[in-house]
């Protein structure tokens, strides 16, 4: 795999993740009013107090509105391959902004994930900015990569340990949460075998996820079944922004596995 199409790829992948959470940021408040800031002001800390009026100037509807457009715009401009170090760093303050208003986070692991994806932006054009842009690009992507990596061999390994995981009754419970109400009774997850292969099977593959970094093949293989998981994930839980946040890391994980071999090469 070529640096020059993984990097596109990466972008084009990134930015549209970044144009569809930041939609959703948008349409937020006018559909749940338990979301907007006044309320949401009152859980954040009084002192230091500067820092409190700060972040009330910054989330007051219109300002909030306006940095969400700049940062669809840079999502924009990211898929056509127009942001540099200067927007990458726009990104990072914005993320970082929307992590204090969500008090952490608004959905999880995907706004670690795209984080994880802006700070590789980030590294990619700093490190490109001192050497050259081809050593800032692998930095990055080696960045991204062992977090993706991480993600997954923690997650397989936390399910390992868990009772509930290894006997399977944890899918069925899981899968009652969904978008649709909880899974007919002559759902097939609710059979016992079934369960039990499909939660061994996510379980073992999250787990030895690192084994992905070894060859570029093996990477294909476990980033299809990610990509598989994570749309099963999107159908059942409707949780997009876990699809896009992870499927967007693939390239880079995808790149340095097919470079693995010519660094153990030497």
């Amino acid at each position: 795999m070529t640096l020059t199409w993984a990097v596109r790829a990466f972008e084009i992948l990134l930015g549209w993740s970044l144009l569809v959470q930041t939609l959703e940021y948008l349409r937020l408040p006018s559909l749940d009013k338990l979301t907007r800031w006044p309320l949401l002001l009152q859980e954040i800390p009084a002192r230091p107090a500067w820092l409190k009026a700060l972040l009330n100037q910054f989330f007051q509807p219109k300002p909030y509105t306006a940095w969400l457009c700049l940062r669809g715009v840079l999502a924009l401009g990211l898929m056509l391959g127009q942001v540099g170090l200067l927007g990458a760093a726009l990104l990072f303050v914005m993320a970082l902004l929307l992590l204090l208003r969500w008090r952490g986070a608004f959905n999880g692991g995907s706004d670690f994930m795209t984080l994880v994806g802006i700070s590789g932006l980030l590294l990619s054009h700093l490190v490109g900015a001192f050497t050259d842009a081809a050593l800032g690009w692998q930095a990055g992507f080696w960045y991204i990569s062992l977090q993706t990596v991480s993600s997954y061999f923690v997650s397989g390994w936390v399910k390992l340990l868990r009772p509930e995981w290894r006997s399977g009754r944890a899918l069925p419970l899981f899968l009652d949460t969904g978008v649709y109400g909880p899974l007919a009774k002559r759902s097939i997850y609710r059979k016992r075998w079934v369960a039990l292969v499909c939660s061994w099977s996510f379980t073992l593959w999250e787990g030895l996820f690192p084994l992905a970094l070894l060859d570029l093949r093996l990477a294909v293989i476990w980033c299809a079944v990610a990509t598989l998981f994570h749309f099963l994930v999107f159908w059942f839980l409707g949780l997009n922004r876990f699809f896009w946040a992870w499927v967007s890391s693939f390239p880079a994980v995808l790149y340095c596995a097919s470079m693995t071999p010519h660094v153990l090469r030497g």
